[in-house]
Order: structure tokens, then C-alpha cells, then sequence
């Protein structure tokens, strides 16, 4: 472990806490963030549910400005006990359960992470932290919030109503609204950001993406909802993660700011661009992947249209996304077919048993959600 850092502040040696660092975007977060700042302490606290895999992480885990630590963010003594071991100058809170068909299923586990585990986490920074200076906690929401658009026009902007169409997406914007009011009623300094659909290396193989790769790979069928003309904004994972720090660094306290791809596609073409990527990548005919493209039926309160309006970040702290979602996706079929390794390790059977139990009969999996 490093270190103590002798100053805090923006652009200073930092304690930074990241909620859920094993999975997906928090992973991705910390392979980037903690070579590039290694006068920064990373602090990842994760409880390791079924998305979450250490694997992601073996690039840093030996690096002096990394630590791990096994704690449920659900559980107050425990949130409390890291914070009181590492006095955190910064939270950045991805920790969630994300899963839409998740929690539609398990309604009450999405409720207990997502809302019980943030209001601990604010809870140990109102009690640690009180009035001293330098301090940030970063809530990592999500355009689901929003609600719903139509086929054609309008976007979500930071001053959308909110509207929520599933438990979990309910259990996000309460999340939100209790990061709000502990700024509004105790001061702790917050901002928050709500992002599109994020895809790229180190995916959990139950979202839309990396699923949709590895099936192909194995003669699988690749299920889609519906007639797949749902609509989502895609954004590279990368690209998330540099936002992210972009508002930690720039952004204005109590703020609120989208972070969008720009890239708006149905998901019948995404799961087309993945064949046409995979048959150029491995010789293919993309004929082969193609046919196995199967129409199942739609889930229930499936969301039509999701597209963010990303303009405030962009005019306010000069953040636009690098990659474009051919070349975006074109990278992520890349890190699939190079780490079939990651694969099988997080393959777990809780996981087989999960699909097995809520998808066999219906031959149903998540369509980008």
C-alpha cells in the first residue's frame, strides 16, 4: 500500500474509494485511473456478487497504489469501518445491481444494494467527514431514470423528469434522489452523472454485447427481443471512465451531468455489426452468424427508446467520446476473442444455474439492458 497522502484536493495526492471495482465499468475504472495517478490511493471495496471477478484486475494488483477490500456496501458497519481505516477523500460509487430481467425477478435485492448501500455509503462520509474540504462523492447513475422516448426525436437532458420503469431503474433514481438530498440537507459535497449503455472489455456474458460475441463464437442462438428495433445510445467503457474523471477533476459540485456515445442503434443492428465484426475478425462467412439470429418475445416494460443529450459535459468541461461505436465494438470483439481465458473464469455455476433457471424454457437473454 502506498503511502499517505500529505495533501488533498483536486489534482492532489488523493484517498479514493471505488465502490464495485470488480465489475464491469469499476474494473475498467481502476486499470486505467491507478497506473495513470500512482501518487493516488485506489481503495476497491467489492462484495463479489456474480458480475464482479477479481480476474479484471490482475493487471493492477500489484501495484503499491491499489488496495482490495471484501465488504457488502449493504452492510453499515462495514462501510463504516473501511471509511474509519482510510479516511477517503473522494467516493466514487458504481457498486449496483444492473440487471433489468434481474430485477423484475429479485426485486428486494436491488432495493437493499442500491438504495440501503448508497444511503450507508453517504451516510459515512456525513459522519467522517463533516465540513472538511477536498471531499467528493461521485454517485455513477444511469439514463434508465429518465424513463422512455419516442421512435424518433428528443433527448434525455440533466432536467428531465424522471420515470422510471422497473425495479431497477426505480431503485437507481431513488438512489439519486438520496445523493441529492444529502447535499441539500447536510451540504456533503456530491455530483452526479447518468450514462447510456455502456459496452467493452470485461463485461459480465448476461448483457446484450458480450453475449451476443460469445454465442456466436459457439453456434449458440442469439436471442433478441421483440422484432429488436428497441432503441439504445452506446457508449464505450473507456470513454465512460474518462468522463467520470473528467467531472471528478472539472465539474461543478451538486451538479448533474450526462454522459453519452452518441451512437444510437436498434438492437437487431447492433447484434448485425457484431456478425459482419466477428466474420472479418475470424475469416468467416458472416452468414454463419447470421442465422442463428432468433426473434423472442418482448419482456415486460421493455423501454423503446433511451438517447442522451450529452452537450453539458461537453460545453462545460470539454468531454466528447473518442471512440465511434464501429470502432468501439470492433475492440471489444477483439478483447473477447483474446481473453477466452476471463471466459471460463467467470462462468461460475450460479451463473449457469441463473440462466438455466430464467432463460431455458423462454429461450429469452437480456436485450441491452
Amino acid at each position: 500500500m502506498c503511502s499517505e497522502p500529505t495533501r488533498r484536493g483536486r489534482g492532489l495526492a488523493m484517498k479514493i474509494l471505488v465502490t464495485g471495482g470488480a465489475g464491469f465499468i469499476g474494473s475498467n475504472f481502476l486499470n486505467l485511473m491507478a497506473p495513470r495517478h500512482p501518487d493516488h490511493l485506489f481503495i476497491n471495496v467489492d462484495k463479489l456478487t456474480y458480475a464482479a471477478n477479481l480476474f479484471s484486475l490482475k493487471d493492477i494488483e500489484h501495484l503499491p497504489n491499489y488496495v482490495f477490500e471484501k465488504i457488502d456496501i449493504a452492510d453499515p458497519e462495514a462501510v463504516m469501518a473501511v471509511f474509519r481505516r482510510y479516511e477517503p477523500d473522494r467516493v466514487i460509487h458504481f457498486a449496483a445491481e444492473s440487471h433489468v430481467d434481474r430485477s423484475i425477478m429479485e426485486p428486494a435485492r436491488f432495493i437493499w444494494t442500491n438504495v440501503v448501500g448508497t444511503f450507508n455509503l453517504l451516510e459515512a462520509c456525513r459522519m467522517t467527514w463533516g465540513r472538511k474540504e477536498g471531499r467528493l462523492f461521485h454517485h455513477v447513475s444511469t439514463d434508465e431514470v429518465y424513463g422512455f422516448l419516442g421512435e424518433t426525436g428528443g433527448y434525455f437532458t440533466e432536467e428531465t423528469k424522471y420515470d422510471p420503469s422497473s425495479p431497477y431503474s426505480a431503485s437507481k433514481a431513488a438512489s439519486d434522489h438520496l445523493v441529492r438530498s444529502y447535499y441539500k440537507t447536510f451540504g456533503l459535497p456530491i455530483e452526479i452523472t447518468n450514462c447510456s449503455n455502456n459496452y467493452g472489455p470485461r463485461q459480465f456474458p448476461e448483457k446484450l454485447i458480450p453475449l451476443m460475441i460469445l454465442n456466436a463464437l459457439e453456434e449458440r442462438p442469439l436471442p433478441i427481443y421483440g422484432k429488436g428495433q428497441n432503441v439504445r445510445d452506446w457508449l464505450y467503457v473507456e470513454d465512460h471512465c474518462e468522463a467520470i474523471w473528467t467531472v471528478i477533476e472539472k465539474g461543478r459540485v451538486s451538479e448533474t451531468y450526462n454522459i453519452g456515445g452518441n451512437s444510437e442503434k436498434t438492437n437487431l443492428e447492433v447484434v448485425q455489426a457484431i456478425c459482419r465484426i466477428l466474420a472479418e475478425e475470424t475469416g468467416r462467412p458472416a452468414e454463419d452468424f447470421e442465422k442463428l439470429i432468433t426473434f423472442v418475445p418482448d419482456r415486460p416494460g421493455h423501454d423503446f427508446r433511451y438517447a442522451i443529450d450529452a452537450s453539458k459535459i461537453k460545453r462545460e468541461l470539454g468531454w466528447a467520446p473518442k471512440e465511434s461505436f464501429e470502432s468501439g465494438l470492433r475492440k471489444t470483439v477483439r478483447w473477447y476473442l483474446q481473453n477466452r481465458d476471463w471466459v471460463e473464469k467467470v462462468r461460475t455455476d450460479e451463473y449457469r444455474r441463473w440462466l438455466a433457471v430464467n432463460y431455458s424454457e423462454r429461450t429469452r437473454l437480456d436485450a441491452g439492458d
